[in-house]
């Protein structure tokens, strides 16, 4: 799963200390806007704007930062980043910091593969998660730039075979309302279709059958939402996305080692494999993420110096090398406020805001800062923060399953930037607002099982082929004495089923969307059966024996 934790870090730090995503699940959302008291910058260069310069109030900078505010930052990584690899034990990470046009720090620390102790340095790749929002942002930054969609394009004007349940809203959602999480559509919607091996067409078709929350005004995180929405670019560029993206952002900008198909990042001899925890000890993944099926949200590889070339783009309007890659109207919608994805709690807090692919803020120091976070639970943890009146920007990328590390780092090195001293405890915000997501999943976790339960009946009750309009086939078989439950295109997610109580079976997820430990029930009730781990997505779990 492509983690959302936006809303969860606004909750956590609004009550002082309590992110599917992050996404985060994410930096300078909610989390830093509610937790910093409002302190203002040291004396010094200007930080205000073009357009404060020209009379709008409401551009008017925090004060100017000393001119060595951001030499002075970088010159504490090294410690800082050593810190934080000793502390957690994740195996490896790359960080790289922009100012001036220019990279002015990039190294690698630990390994890529604790397999073999390979080293990561700058140019190791790493799968982003859901940092790819932001690049394909600019992907559609640069069709804008030619004119050849809007932020406000209806989707089905590219792409008329897109449908969503509600007639008004499948005529009239855009581009930027998918960007921006705003369709209506559940959190996390399409996600599990993709963990059973649903190809993208399928999952975005099935779409249509989900009911729809309040159109424009609800924030739910969804992958598929935004790959529809890219998607429907790619058609009008007459391209598939990976392409488009390689011609309009990664070419441009000289970002040889990026891309958004899973098997160019397979294919590359410098590249981070995902780690997770077992047993409270790093171990590469028995689960490498494969996400091309939403790559728009959660498909790019790159290394941080690669990111670095991306976010001097980002810093400098959309220019690079003398060459207008994206123009400055065709981002900054992406860049800010375009709906509210948490209530603040209360009214000395901040509340959160999401863009096109960006999550938008401002800090205790009043300077907007834009970001996103990615996070997979088979091993990556992401995170970039962009603060331009600094003319500043950091990106830290992380093997390991997400635990907050890299959005603390970020955290750290821009209270640096800021006010010269770390003013927040982000490694302990953040760890609290990431345990979240490793949490197991299902009513019955840790309930015991009866210790006088009904009798089931003979397998051959259950045996057979169930159906769901948006699951697709359910096949319960028997396998050695007992059932196993294969859901997919062609049943290659198989569980086998342990019997609890009467008609009630259960059997344990392990995937990028459920954490090791969550337990599904499985319901049979006539020729309907219930799987709990599929009561999501706004569906009810109920499929129909055939």
């Amino acid at each position: 799963m492509i983690r959302d934790l936006s809303r969860t870090a606004s909750r956590t730090a609004s009550r002082s200390a309590r992110t599917h995503v992050l996404s985060a699940t994410v930096v300078a959302t909610c989390l830093v806007l509610a937790v910093s008291s409002c302190s203002s910058g040291s004396p010094g260069s200007s930080g205000e704007s073009s357009s404060a310069s020209a009379g709008d109030v409401n551009a008017a900078a925090a004060e100017g930062l000393p001119a060595d505010a951001v030499s002075k930052a970088v010159g504490r990584l090294d410690t800082m980043i050593s810190e934080e690899l000793s502390r957690t034990g994740i195996p490896g990470a790359a960080v790289a910091v922009v100012h001036g046009g220019t990279t002015v720090y990039a190294k690698g620390f630990g390994v890529a593969d604790l397999a073999t102790g390979r080293k990561v340095d700058a140019d190791t790749v790493f799968q982003l998660a859901s940092v790819s929002k932001s690049i394909s942002a600019s992907v559609v930054a640069t069709q804008i730039t030619q004119n050849e969609v809007s932020w406000d394009t209806p989707v089905v004007a590219n792409m008329p075979g897109f449908a969503l349940s509600d007639p008004y809203v499948t005529a009239n959602v855009t581009v930027g309302d998918l960007f921006a999480h705003r369709s209506g559509l559940a959190e996390h919607a399409g996600d599990k279709l993709e963990e059973f091996g649903y190809d993208r067409d399928t999952i975005l078709q099935r779409l249509r059958l989900l009911p729809l929350q309040p159109f424009r005004t609800t924030y739910d995180y969804t992958n598929f939402g935004l790959t529809a929405a890219a998607q429907s670019v790619a058609d009008k560029a007459g391209t598939d996305w990976a392409t488009l993206a390689d011609r309009s952002i990664f070419s441009p900008l000289g970002m040889r080692s990026s891309s958004m198909r899973y098997s160019d990042f397979a294919g590359r001899a410098d590249r981070a494999v995902g780690h997770v925890k077992q047993n409270g000890k790093w171990v590469v993944t028995p689960m490498q993420r494969e996400p091309d099926a939403q790559a728009p949200a959660g498909g790019a590889s790159s290394s941080v110096n690669d990111m670095a070339r991306w976010l001097a783009a980002m810093l400098a309007d959309g220019e690079a090398g003398g060459t207008q890659v994206f123009s400055p109207d065709s981002i900054l919608p992406a860049t800010i406020p375009e709906i509210r994805t948490a209530m603040p709690g209360s009214a000395a807090d901040r509340a959160g805001f999401y863009g096109y692919g960006f999550n938008a803020s401002t800090t205790s120091d009043g300077r907007t800062t834009y970001s996103h976070s990615g996070a997979f639970a088979s091993g990556a943890g992401t995170n970039f923060v962009v603060m331009p009146s600094a003319d500043v920007a950091i990106i830290m990328l992380t093997n390991a399953a997400p635990i907050g590390v890299a959005d603390a780092v970020n955290m750290r090195f821009m209270d640096l930037v800021q006010f010269g001293e770390e003013r927040q405890p982000w490694d302990e915000l953040y760890g609290n607002a990431y345990a979240g997501l490793s949490e197991p999943s299902g009513s019955l976790v840790g309930k015991p099982a009866p210790a006088n339960p009904a009798p089931a009946q003979p397998n051959s009750t259950y045996v057979g082929t169930y159906h769901s309009a948006y699951w697709g086939p359910a096949v319960i078989s028997e396998q050695n004495g007992g059932l196993v439950i294969a859901l997919g295109p062609s049943g290659q997610t198989r569980y086998p089923l342990t019997h609890r109580d009467g008609n009630v079976f259960t059997f344990a997820p392990y995937s990028e969307n459920a954490e090791p430990g969550s337990i599904s029930a499985v319901t049979f009730d006539g020729p309907k059966m219930t799987v709990e781990y599929l009561t999501s997505d706004g569906n009810d779990g109920v499929f129909t024996r055939q």
